[in-house]
């Protein structure tokens, strides 16, 4: 007798990829119930990506008014309301919410607002009214959550991405504990909006395996705009004080601030999930592992977006959803594509990449060619800014193959999401060079860089 089921798939968590995956699996005919135990759009729409992009922005407005005298503006007293950008980016994330719910409803998924525990391999329990659901297929897209070191005495005082864009009031003073993009997303924005901004890391150079070039181009950046970088440290104790908070660091260093965020990494978010009582297998870093087609070892349970920790971004979720409700409901069986994948990272100034960096084309590669070009970009010739725009391409210098392209500028992750397209499609620096220019725009340069500036030969 052929065993029966509630549902086709239940999705755990409404994210990025269990919202894709739910829609278009309902899309294909299958009954679909998805469970979210907090806000619908997941990290990205609610306390990520998409907040931080808006205060992003916000931060930009005060060097804006500034440059505008260079152009003729007389721009008055400006003053910035931390209360009310907060109120403004909840507006927001919350119209963004009701259009995650609106667009399951119509597609007929049904979304549970609890929490989801797996009891075995087709056995669902929702912890809000103890329902126990049977589904023939079980999507984990629980994401990730914000580390902490919790040896740190006084960690408790401090705060992460999750609330850092809900605080009371604005820190006149800040300091970042940790070096990849988020971290240095937020000192960008805390400092343009007149915060004191110190970031500690514990390495040597933040950003790690980002093109050097890109590093030494923001890192040169930001402490031009008064960003403090504390290297090779880490924070031993954090205390609350009547003054505010004082940090103490392993190498003996007293930091004061209103506030402390850490920002130094992110873990797959499993704990309580049930996935050892189901049999889910682990991989050495925590996160669930999974296939090229998303499926863990247990047969009907599959895992998509940060919870895997393959390549932890929104779009990458989006697509491994995709691909897994085409795979099982679908008729057209596909896995995800991890090379040549475009990323922005929202500093001021932003940096684009895409593909191989310098040092890891040295690595595959007989022979490296880079082109590379630094220039003030049109609007610095007026506006009086130092900033420069820093471009680089890649290429393998015996086919000509365009193996990686990295910038550093404004403007740089719309940049990038187009170049991806050639680098996909394999395009060589002759194609490159064939492209006719856009005049006057930062862009053109990257179809103009005809002088090779370095080879590199293991021969």
């Amino acid at each position: 007798m052929a065993e029966t089921y509630d549902v086709d798939l239940f999705v755990i968590g409404g994210g990025s990829g269990g919202v894709r995956a739910a829609r278009i699996a309902a899309g294909h005919g299958a009954k679909v119930l998805l469970a979210e135990e907090f806000r619908m759009g997941g990290t990205c729409v609610i306390r990520g990506c998409v907040p931080k992009k808006l205060y992003v922005l916000a931060s930009r407005f005060a060097r804006d008014f500034e440059e505008s005298r260079g152009f003729g503006w007389k721009p008055g007293s400006a003053s910035f309301d931390w209360q009310r950008l907060v109120g403004a980016k909840e507006a927001e994330i919350t119209r963004l919410e009701g259009l995650y719910a609106k667009g399951q409803a119509s597609a007929g998924v049904e979304v549970v607002k609890s929490r989801a525990v797996i009891e075995g391999p087709h056995t669902v329990r929702l912890l809000a009214d103890s329902r126990v659901i049977r589904a023939k297929n079980i999507l984990i897209a629980t994401g990730g959550r914000p580390n902490l070191d919790r040896s740190i005495p006084g960690i408790e005082n401090v705060v992460t991405s999750n609330e850092v864009f809900d605080l009371e009031e604005f820190p006149k003073s800040i300091v970042i504990a940790g070096g990849g993009y988020i971290a240095l997303e937020f000192a960008g924005i805390f400092r343009l909006l007149g915060a004191e901004v110190t970031v500690l890391y514990r390495g040597a150079q933040v950003l790690r395996g980002f093109d050097q070039d890109l590093r030494d181009g923001l890192i040169s950046a930001y402490e031009k705009a008064g960003v403090r970088f504390i290297l090779n440290d880490t924070f031993a104790r954090i205390d609350r004080t009547e003054a505010g908070l004082v940090g103490k660091t392993k190498a003996g260093l007293s930091l004061a601030a209103d506030q402390i965020l850490f920002a130094i990494g992110r873990s797959p978010n499993i704990e309580g999930l049930g996935l050892e009582k189901a049999g889910v297998a682990l991989a050495k870093d925590g996160a669930i592992a999974v296939d090229s087609a998303s499926a863990t070892n247990i047969s009907g349970i599959f895992a998509v977006g940060d919870v895997t920790n393959r390549v932890n971004l929104t779009p990458v979720a989006i697509r491994e959803g995709h691909a897994l409700a085409d795979t099982l409901f679908g008729g057209k069986p596909w896995s995800v594509d991890y090379a040549h994948i475009p990323t922005a990272v929202f500093t001021t100034p932003e940096l684009g990449t895409v593909g191989l960096t310098e040092a890891e084309a040295r690595e595959k590669f007989e022979i490296v060619d880079i082109y590379k070009t630094s220039f003030r970009a049109i609007k610095a010739t007026l506006s009086g800014s130092e900033d420069r725009v820093m471009m680089k391409i890649v290429v393998d210098g015996t086919t000509d193959r365009v193996l990686g392209v990295h910038i550093l500028g404004e403007g740089a992750g719309e940049m990038i999401q187009l170049l991806g397209i050639p680098l996909r499609m394999g395009a060589t620096k002759a194609d490159f060079d064939a492209t006719m220019a856009v005049h006057p725009t930062a862009s053109e340069e990257l179809v103009t860089m005809r002088t090779r500036t370095a080879r590199y030969s293991r021969s």
